[in-house]
Formats: structure tokens, C-alpha cells, sequence
């Protein structure tokens, strides 16, 4: 099959990409609704479910290993025009995360109590963060079966059903989080024990149609072979790609406990505010993310087909979108920053802090396009080393060491946190522009594809 007619390399970024801004779009507005309910709950609950997240991300990343992988792998074959293989590599990917999404749950319902104690939380902000993080995590399992689903899915290009599927999934859990905060239809309040079984249910629809789709759409269905018996070269080749890929991301989330643990430091009103900053900032960069999710499944085609020149354009050409829109977003947001605070909470206190943040967005937001932009272009290229490499150098170093010095050594605060993590981003942009332009990773390609 010549490049001309593969529909793989040939579809838009554009056609990709809509449904994943909207998708993203959606997801983040369940954690800002979330939060948003809570609030009107309790300050404490905020915090409380805000830490707690943070544990269950890890796990999440966990999960996303072998689906980065399949995103990667699958996308690439598809572009050489290896169906039969991209088809194993989906199998292969589920049968992955129904292992993994079995122990992680165990784990996160029989251990919860001892990851929450590294916080140093306690009272009320500790009693919401536990039962958040145990009752939540009994569907852990669901969530690593839906990752594994939903990267197949958008590995062919179906981005539009994992939106539609996200579009209901939101509904069910706001519906559920106003019952659970407010009593609505004379249900009791049940608090945040409610909110975390809200999300419950909405896991198990998310599955359920997330398989009825993969069969829909790909005439793929999963057997108990699928999970007893997995290619050893397919986890060796996922593997090999998705541990490097998510180790950045957990190393980010880890890194994030910490400074975490920093900000509890100085008081819960800063907790709170860090929970609702980190809520408002998805604002900014959710473009971003989108884009590059896009890009991302594309360069994997590209480079599938041998289309390298098409692979290293596209990157700096979305990397040219991410930026300015990035940037116009963020300073949008520290505009009409205190009416969007007040939206949250009245607490005084909580907005004096957060103010001056929302400012510092404005510069780390340009930094965090040109990272999560290229970052996961060279991991599609099958340069998966080099993120992981410099993200745990930069996150650790920079970002977390930075953060307790200003922070709390000079007494600075969320502020000086947040200008820390905003090195952070810019020293691994600028690293990882560097590296594209190289095409270090071509070489690479070259030499492999002269040993094989």
C-alpha cells in the first residue's frame, strides 16, 4: 500500500484532534465540578479530596504504561500498514491492564491509610482524603480496562467515541455529585462517601461502552485468552516503550506528593488553594494536551511509513499553536482571576494566596506547551530515554528542591511553588526542543532500521 492511499497517515490532525479537546475539555470539568460541589461542602473536603487524587493519578499512571505503549505501537503499525499486529498489540495491551488494574486496586484499598500519612494530614482533611482514596479505589480495576480500551480506540482514529462516551460518564458523575452534596430528589447528603461512588458508576458505564465500541468500531472482541495468555513480545515491545513513557509522568506525580507535602507546610488554607489553582490552570493548558495527544498519534503513523521529514514538521508546527494559545489563555485566566476564585470559595484568606499565582500561570504555561508538546512527540519517534531522563533530573532538582527553598525556606509560599514548577517546565521544553531539532532521534530510527 503506497503512502497516497494508507487513511492512517492521512487523516487530519484536525479530525483528531476536536474530539480530544472536547474529551479532555470534559474530563477536567468533572475534577473542576468536583471540586466546585465540594466547596460548597467543605473547605477541608477540598483539600482532603485533593490530596487523595494524587494518589489514585499514580495509580492511573500505572495503568497508562502499557496504553501509552499501545498508542505508540499500534499507531505505528497501522501507518506501516501492519494490520494484523496492530490488532494483537490492542489484546495484548487489555489483557496488560486487567492484571495490573487487579493488584493496584488491592493495593490502594488495603494500604490507603499509609500512603495518606506521608501528608502529614490530619482531622477532618485526613477523614475525607481516606474515605475519598478507599471507596474510590475499589474501580480502580474499571479505570486501567478503560485506559487500555480508549488507546485503541483513538490508535485508529476513533477519537469521536471516547468523546461521546466521556459526554455521559460526566453526566452520570455531576448528577451523582449534586445528590450526594445537596440531597437532591430527597436523597440524604451523603458527602464525600457519595461523590466517590458517583464515580463509581461512572466507571462501570465507561467500560461497558468502551467495549461495545472497540467491537462496534473494530470488530474486536477480548477472550479469556486475552487475558491468560499474552504475546511475550507484545509486553516486551509495550512495555519497552511505556515504562520509559510514564515513568516521566510518575515521576511528575511523585514529585507532586512532595511538594505537596511542602505546601501542607504552610497551612490548610494554602492545601485548599493549590486544590483550586490546580483546577483553574487546566483552563490553560487543555488546548495543549489535545493537540499533542493528536500530534502524537500522527508522528506514530508518520514514522510507521517512513514519512520523517512529515514527523518533524508536524511537531514544530503544533508546537507554533500550543505556545500562543497557551499563552493567550493564561493571561485571560489572571485577568478575571478573582471572579473565578470567588466562584469556589469566599474564604479570604484562600484568595489572597491564590491571586498572585494565577499571575505566575502566565509564565509557566508557554514552558509547559513546548514540554508536553515535544515530549510526546520523540516518545512516538521511539525515543523514549531522553524524557524520562531529563524529566527526573529536572522535576527532582529543579522543581521540588526550588519548591521548599522558596516555599518555605524563604518564606514565600504557594507563590514561590509555583514559580519553582515553572522552571521546571521551561528547562525541559527548551531540552526537548532542542532534541527534536537535532533529530537525534532519526539517527536512531536509521540505525535501527539498519541492523533489522
Amino acid at each position: 500500500m503506497t503512502i497516497e492511499n494508507n487513511k492512517y497517515r492521512n487523516q487530519s490532525l484536525f479530525s483528531i484532534t476536536w474530539p480530544l479537546f472536547i474529551e479532555i475539555s470534559l474530563h477536567m470539568s468533572m475534577g473542576i465540578a468536583a471540586t466546585l460541589i465540594l466547596s460548597g461542602y467543605a473547605d477541608n473536603a477540598v483539600a482532603g479530596v485533593g490530596v487523595a487524587n494524587q494518589i489514585i493519578n499514580i495509580f492511573i499512571l500505572v495503568f497508562n504504561v502499557s496504553a501509552i505503549g499501545a498508542t505508540i505501537l499500534v499507531g505505528q503499525n497501522l501507518g506501516a500498514n501492519r494490520i494484523k499486529e496492530a490488532r494483537r498489540l490492542a489484546r495484548s495491551a487489555f489483557g496488560i491492564n486487567f492484571w495490573v488494574g487487579l493488584i493496584m486496586t488491592i493495593v490502594a484499598v488495603a494500604f490507603g491509610g499509609l500512603f495518606l500519612q506521608f501528608y502529614g494530614l490530619s482531622g477532618e482533611v485526613y477523614d475525607y482524603a481516606y474515605t475519598f482514596l478507599t471507596v474510590t479505589g475499589m474501580s480502580l480495576f474499571l479505570e486501567a480496562i478503560a485506559l487500555a480500551l480508549s488507546a485503541v480506540l483513538r490508535s485508529y482514529g476513533h477519537t469521536r467515541e471516547t468523546m461521546f462516551v466521556t459526554v455521559i460518564m460526566n453526566v452520570i458523575s455531576i448528577i451523582g455529585y449534586f445528590i450526594a452534596i445537596k440531597g437532591l430528589f430527597g436523597f440524604p447528603v451523603t458527602g464525600v462517601i457519595g461523590v466517590s461512588y458517583s464515580i463509581i458508576v461512572a466507571r462501570v458505564f465507561l467500560v461497558v461502552a468502551l467495549f461495545y465500541f472497540v467491537y462496534k468500531r473494530l470488530a474486536l472482541k477480548f477472550h479469556l485468552k486475552d487475558i491468560i495468555k499474552i504475546n511475550k513480545q507484545d509486553v516486551k515491545g509495550l512495555l519497552t516503550i511505556g515504562i520509559p513513557s510514564a515513568g516521566e509522568n510518575l515521576s511528575y506525580q511523585f514529585s507532586q506528593v512532595v511538594i505537596t507535602s511542602f505546601v501542607a507546610m504552610t497551612g490548610d488554607a494554602a492545601l485548599a488553594a493549590r486544590v483550586y489553582i490546580l483546577n483553574i490552570s487546566m483552563v490553560c493548558f487543555l488546548f495543549t494536551m489535545a493537540i499533542a495527544q493528536g500530534t502524537q498519534l500522527l508522528v506514530a503513523r508518520y514514522m510507521g511509513g517512513g514519512e520523517y521529514d512529515r514527523a518533524l514538521k508536524r511537531g514544530l508546527k503544533t508546537l507554533k499553536i500550543a505556545v500562543m494559545v497557551s499563552a493567550f489563555a493564561s493571561l485571560a485566566v489572571a485577568l478575571i482571576g478573582e471572579p473565578i476564585l470567588t466562584v469556589f470559595t469566599d474564604n479570604p484568606s484562600i484568595i489572597a494566596i491564590a491571586l498572585p499565582v494565577l499571575w505566575a500561570i502566565v509564565f509557566i504555561e508557554p514552558g509547559r506547551a513546548m514540554n508536553i508538546v515535544l515530549m510526546g512527540s520523540l516518545k512516538s519517534v521511539g525515543d523514549v530515554q531522553f524524557p524520562v531522563v531529563i524529566g527526573v533530573i529536572s522535576m527532582w532538582g529543579v522543581a521540588v528542591l526550588l519548591s521548599y527553598y522558596f516555599g518555605v525556606a524563604l518564606g514565600m509560599g504557594l507563590l514561590g511553588v509555583w514559580l519553582a514548577q515553572g522552571l521546571d517546565e521551561w528547562l525541559r521544553g527548551i531540552f526537548a526542543w532542542k532534541r527534536w531539532n537535532s533529530q537525534a532521534w532519526l539517527k536512531k530510527t536509521s540505525m535501527k532500521k539498519a541492523r533489522a
